[in-house]
């Protein structure tokens, strides 16, 4: 099996095994030892974090506040809403022991917690001066998984969910399209750097227990759809389950509209997927733990004074800065350990670099080197993460522009979607067509109005993107 210069299998040769490989060498993440559980080393922790802030930012924007709500589920609590109970039973997992002795009633892991967080709504919302009511909570929730991946799918993982409740459907519809494009698509676009298809989930794609369900769809660098964030509109469907109602300023008794909507750590999945190349992950500088490393070369005093002095000017600029000082590690293994964490920018530097007060500087996306005065070393880093996160864009837009096609029927949307996305007229597939699609594991993976926009209530013309997914 080919493999690249740094010892990876070649992304157009077997993708998977590259994605793996990525995660391992790039020191992301590994398996736990529970079967489909995931241990994510602090590189990746790293990711997340920045990740979850910029994310969290765009949550609070819109209104939310965060809060939390327990793991464990009373299981009478899944027989309140019967489509929801459905959609999840084959993925919950249940505790029917605790302190050595059988429990008197289960209690289920949450697979997710729109239950548990009616059930407390219900008590919080008894007026119309308590709407609407806007929680996001940071947490991890656990499903059962026969084929787990890293990041992608495993049985435990980290994400957010956010619960609101509305006096009226029209301030759900709003709220829910609002997350899903001011937090979400925004995220994913302007920080991750992923360019996103965004539409409305088929009736046979939608969250169980929704009325309506909007997404976002990612194509990964195999042409396959990554779901990176989704948004629910619930209706009334748990407002009338848990009997969650208010009262209008004439005192007459309404039930709550509802929406619900999440992102989790599969966005790092994707990251990987879309940007990485055959010689590892390469980060959007947004999401750098480290968006440039300070290499030395050969370590001696002055040297070791001139690394230390760049780290502390990148620093004072705003920049996430790591030295590797480690030269008892040959030169050309630290080089490609940091290629293959994605570290967007190194600057490299030894003896002979600090005789001529220069430094060379390698940019990631490219893997170009470029010998820099020290006096410019601050403007061309700057000049080389701008770079780099417009390239990343334009490369994922390209990548996904030349396998996505326009066409105009079922037979052609098969064909199409062995390379990438297509996009036909959704009248063209309704129910029996995505029966047919299903055949060849090909999906809806959103419904769009024909200009591209999103749909709302009033859906229109409406185009379907189809492809197959993870």
């Amino acid at each position: 099996m080919a493999k690249d210069a740094g010892g990876l299998t070649s992304r157009a040769e077997d993708f998977p095994r590259w994605y793996q490989e990525v995660v391992a060498g790039a020191e992301m993440a590994e398996n736990g030892p529970v079967r489909g559980t995931m241990v994510i080393r602090p590189w990746g922790f790293g990711i997340w974090e920045l990740l979850q802030g910029e994310l969290d930012r765009r949550i609070k924007d819109a209104g939310a506040e965060n809060a939390y709500f327990p793991l464990f589920i009373p299981e009478a609590f899944l027989g309140l809403e019967k489509e929801h109970v459905e959609g999840f039973s084959p993925e919950t997992w249940v505790v029917t022991h605790g302190g050595g002795k059988p429990l008197e009633e289960p209690v289920v892991v949450r697979p997710t917690s729109e239950t548990v967080v009616n059930h407390f709504f219900a008590k919080w919302i008894q007026s119309h001066r308590d709407l609407p009511l806007l929680v996001n909570q940071w947490s991890n929730v656990v499903r059962w998984e026969m084929r787990t991946r890293l990041f992608l799918r495993t049985s435990e993982f980290l994400w957010q969910e956010g619960h609101t409740a509305h006096a009226t459907e029209q301030e759900a519809t709003d709220y829910a399209v609002r997350i899903l494009r001011d937090a979400y698509l925004d995220t994913i676009e302007s920080v991750m750097r992923i360019p996103t298809f965004v539409g409305l989930k088929t009736d046979r794609e939608r969250f169980a227990g929704a009325i309506r369900t909007w997404a976002c769809e990612g194509m990964m660098g195999d042409g396959k759809a990554l779901q990176l964030g989704t948004s629910h509109e619930l209706g009334q469907n748990f407002a009338r389950a848990f009997d969650i109602q208010y009262a209008d300023e004439s005192g007459a008794r309404s039930y709550v509209h509802q929406t619900s909507w999440g992102a989790s750590t599969r966005l790092i999945g994707g990251l990987i997927m879309v940007h990485g190349d055959d010689f590892g992950l390469r980060l959007p500088p947004a999401l750098a733990p480290s968006q440039v490393v300070v290499m030395v070369v050969r370590a001696d005093e002055h040297t070791d004074r001139a690394s230390a002095a760049i780290a502390d000017e990148l620093r004072s600029a705003g920049l996430r800065v790591r030295i590797d000082d480690q030269t008892a590690a040959s030169f050309g293994r630290r080089a490609i350990d940091w290629e293959r964490k994605g570290v967007p920018v190194r600057i490299e530097i030894g003896p002979r670099d600090l005789a001529e007060d220069r430094a060379v500087v390698v940019r990631r996306f490219d893997r170009s080197k470029q010998s820099v005065g020290l006096s410019s070393l601050l403007a061309e880093v700057r000049s080389a993460l701008e770079r780099t996160s417009a390239v990343l864009h334009a490369e994922a837009l390209a990548f996904r522009e030349a396998h996505t096609t326009s066409v105009e029927t079922l037979e052609e949307a098969v064909e199409a979607a062995a390379e990438g996305f297509a996009v036909l007229p959704a009248s063209e597939v309704g129910e029996a067509g995505e029966d047919t699609l299903a055949g060849y594991g090909i999906t809806v993976r959103c419904l769009q109005r024909a200009d591209g926009s999103l749909p709302g209530v009033d859906e229109g013309d409406l185009s379907a993107v189809v492809g197959k997914s993870y």
